[in-house]
């Protein structure tokens, strides 16, 4: 599958009608990296005084979060599903994640909306997909155009609320990244915002 501008908007297209003629559900599944490094926002400090974030570190520490923003074919629900680890994302570990989804899902039809990290297109997960079309089907997204995808501002969102000038090590990290990913599946409203932010709808 091509992964051009025009084989994006393809994608996307493809994937909300096959989600409605399916009755299943569109989601959107993205990676991102936390350090142990803040990230620095907004703080405070006595007028005067340069606004300082202490941490003890002289190694960052990171760790891998993996997402999944999911919408029903009908636009009435939403759901968000994370995972996290202390290394990278391989294909191998990426199947886990997927079979983690189908269970949650109760293999309900899924329709997969990525990108073409080298991960998604390996021999291991192209094996995979072909063996889950009972249930999972995959549309890539371009590698590129990363504002395509919902899942990127919702990674924003947290990142700029829960984890900013977070200065702790990675149980503390991953408390603070579970308190976010909590705070937006309480808001119903917010992973729809997202996907108009990336300038879509069901």
């Amino acid at each position: 599958m091509g992964v051009g501008p025009l084989a994006g908007a393809a994608a996307l297209a493809r994937g909300k009608k096959d989600a409605r003629r399916q009755q299943a559900w569109l989601v959107f599944e993205d990676e991102s990296g936390l350090s142990t490094q803040p990230v620095v926002r907004r703080t405070w400090a006595p007028r005067g005084e340069t606004p300082v974030l202490i941490h003890p570190f002289r190694h960052w520490e990171r760790l891998s979060v993996a997402v999944a923003l999911a919408f029903r074919w009908d636009g009435q629900r939403s759901r968000v599903f994370f995972q996290t680890r202390p290394g990278p994302y391989t294909a191998a570990s990426l199947i886990g994640f997927l079979r983690q989804l189908k269970r949650h899902f109760r293999e309900r039809r899924i329709i997969l909306l990525w990108d073409g990290l080298p991960a998604h297109r390996s021999g291991r997960m192209c094996h995979y997909l072909r063996q889950q079309r009972s249930w999972l089907t995959a549309e890539r997204l371009p590698a590129y155009a990363s504002e395509l995808n919902p899942a990127e501002p919702l990674f924003g969102n947290v990142k700029g609320s829960e984890l900013a000038n977070h200065c702790g090590h990675l149980p503390t990290l991953a408390a603070a990244l579970r308190t976010g990913m909590t705070r937006v599946r309480s808001r119903p409203d917010l992973p729809f915002a997202f996907l108009r932010h990336a300038g879509l709808r069901l």
